[in-house]
């Protein structure tokens, strides 16, 4: 990992706990596996704890770790640093996407019950009068019976659904690999995103958890957006390619619809994107997954896993190489 991802990732009460199950040099990080003092570590090397800014565990670094056995990632996807020579020689791999997903998953519900109080409409008309008729009654907010469509049931939108079943929404729910039976089975309706009875013309707030591969590239474009009913709010904080960024702004600048972004196409936004200065849209940096101390979760997990490795007891959060093309 990088060496700025490691104290964040194993804070000292969590590399305590590290050092007292596994072997290891706190002080020797590899963000190059080629340099000297790193290749004479891999020679000894059975399992390698990787985070934000490893380099890929390629064929020559595996033939410098013939007694690698395992990687476990403190962070998300391991799509960047995994390849093929890995699978192929045997490797397992675990990774704390859980742990991660559920800062996003916070940060979602959040939104929807702010969105859902009028978060996006009332600052500003408020900040321009600065004066409100307090005990007023105001039309078109409140969380009582929305609609929330989950565009994906990932890790994360499904913790998403999770998060919201205390409330009050009427919650569904459109992925291609899930089925109506596995829908009920999280509480939610299973939808088609197009159509009348679609997910984008039944909902009061999309809020997008797929992955980010081909198939998904724009999934929320023009004939989305205009399915979408007045006043209907679009939340992204999967990745920026799934919205097609000039139909959102064409849609947003109409004022028709809101839209929450913590991440864009491109990211980030040029400087005078339209998006920046719209009433209607609120962005912020690519912050809904762990930050600050959230990310010691993700190394917590790591010692979990180790622990459960002491232990002779399956890992619990492996990564499924079959079903890694379709995760984030």
């Amino acid at each position: 990992m990088s060496a700025a991802t490691l104290p964040h990732a194993f804070p000292p009460h969590v590399m305590d706990q590290l050092r007292d199950i596994a072997n290891i040099d706190p002080g020797l990080v590899a963000e190059d596996f080629h340099r000297p003092q790193v290749r004479e570590a891999l020679a000894q090397t059975e399992i390698l704890i990787t985070g934000w800014g490893c380099p890929p565990v390629d064929a020559s670094v595996l033939a410098a770790a013939p007694r690698l056995r395992g990687i476990l990632h403190a962070a998300g996807s391991v799509k960047s640093l995994v390849t093929e020579a890995c699978w192929e020689r045997g490797i397992w791999v675990s990774s704390a996407a859980e742990a991660n997903a559920l800062p996003v998953a916070e940060y979602t519900l959040g939104v929807i019950l702010l969105t859902g109080k009028g978060l996006l409409t009332q600052r500003d008309p408020y900040r321009a009068s600065r004066c409100s008729e307090t005990g007023g009654i105001v039309e078109g907010i409140g969380n009582h019976g929305r609609s929330v469509g989950v565009i994906g049931a990932s890790r994360i939108g499904r913790r998403v659904i999770e998060l919201l079943r205390p409330f009050d929404f009427e919650v569904s729910v459109a992925d291609p690999y899930l089925d109506a039976a596995e829908a009920a089975t999280l509480g939610v309706g299973r939808r088609e995103l197009h159509g009348p009875q679609g997910l984008f013309a039944t909902s009061d707030i999309v809020t997008v958890h797929a992955p980010a591969v081909p198939e998904t590239w724009h999934l929320v474009g023009r004939q989305e957006l205009a399915l979408m009913p007045d006043r209907a709010v679009l939340i992204n904080t999967a990745r920026g390619s799934l919205v097609d960024t000039e139909a959102l702004v064409e849609e947003a600048r109409s004022g028709r619809i809101a839209a929450v972004l913590d991440v864009t196409d491109p990211e980030p936004l040029p400087a005078d994107s339209p998006l920046f200065d719209l009433p209607n849209v609120y962005l912020t940096p690519h912050i809904a997954g762990s930050q600050g101390n959230e990310i010691a979760r993700m190394g917590l997990v790591v010692v979990e896993e180790l622990e459960r490795l002491r232990a002779g007891v399956p890992l619990s959060y492996s990564v499924d190489r079959a079903r890694l093309e379709r995760a984030a």
